[in-house]
């Protein structure tokens, strides 16, 4: 099955950019992955084709019209009933690893790039489309936030990655940022290779890539190492044990 990706954007010219190059762009070449940018002015009735507008009471910049993104989305739709609208916005929920491994395994999905003050608030509650987030960051527009997610998605299909085992040991997977790596040479300006690495012991090396893996979620993020942590002490009845142990 083809994983079918449909762009609804201003800048159309944006794709496939860099997914046209390297494992994504092979990809795209061999048929694993297809891509259709639509450009949004297309479904405007004007003669200028206008697709924004001044802000309801007032205030700086353009907003989005909700006429347009919901005719760009029924378009979508028509071509692919089956696959999710997702708004790029810095309002929406972060997107998360466990996300993008349930958007590989569809058939596709309807990415809908904002640009300028974002969308007009209606298109949420008139059309079902869920708001996403790569980050509290602000974008000139979702075109680059599209391209992450489509990345994201796109190295997950079958046969994409050369080992299928690539994409399971990296971080979020689990809940934790994935250990640290070396390679060759074994020493460089002063600094060497952890010995256990170097001592043939593939348990305990799997003994120190999960304590490192820990160890560096705790201290960079405390986020993800609270949410791993409760993770492991809820019970199979879902009710949370009264004794964590907090060291852990």
């Amino acid at each position: 099955m083809t994983f079918s990706a449909t762009v609804l954007t201003l800048y159309p010219e944006m794709f496939p950019g860099p997914l046209g190059v390297s494992l994504a762009g092979r990809a795209l070449a061999e048929g694993k992955w297809s891509i259709d940018p639509v450009h949004i002015r297309d479904f405007a009735q004007d003669r200028h084709r206008t697709v924004d507008d001044t802000p309801a009471g007032g205030g700086a910049g353009m907003v989005l019209k909700v006429d347009i993104l919901a005719a760009a989305i029924d378009h979508a739709r028509a071509a692919n009933p089956g696959a999710p609208v997702i708004a790029m916005t810095p309002r929406g929920r972060p997107i998360s690893q466990q996300r993008i491994r349930e958007l590989a395994e569809g058939s596709g999905v309807i990415l809908l790039c904002g640009r300028f003050e974002g969308f007009d608030e209606r298109i949420f509650a008139g059309r079902e489309v869920e708001e996403v987030s790569v980050g509290d960051i602000i974008l000139s527009g979702g075109e680059c936030a599209a391209l992450m997610v489509l990345d994201a998605c796109i190295r997950l299909l079958p046969g994409v990655m050369g080992a299928p085992s690539s994409g399971t040991e990296e971080s979020f997977e689990d809940g934790l940022l994935e250990y640290p790596h070396y390679t060759r040479p074994t020493e460089w300006e002063g600094r060497t290779i952890p010995e256990v690495l170097r001592s043939g012991d593939h348990a305990k090396i799997a003994a120190w890539r999960k304590q490192k893996a820990e160890d560096d979620t705790r201290s960079r993020r405390p986020d993800l190492w609270e949410r791993h942590r409760d993770a492991r002490v809820q019970p199979a009845s879902g009710a949370r044990r009264k004794n964590e142990d907090l060291g852990s």
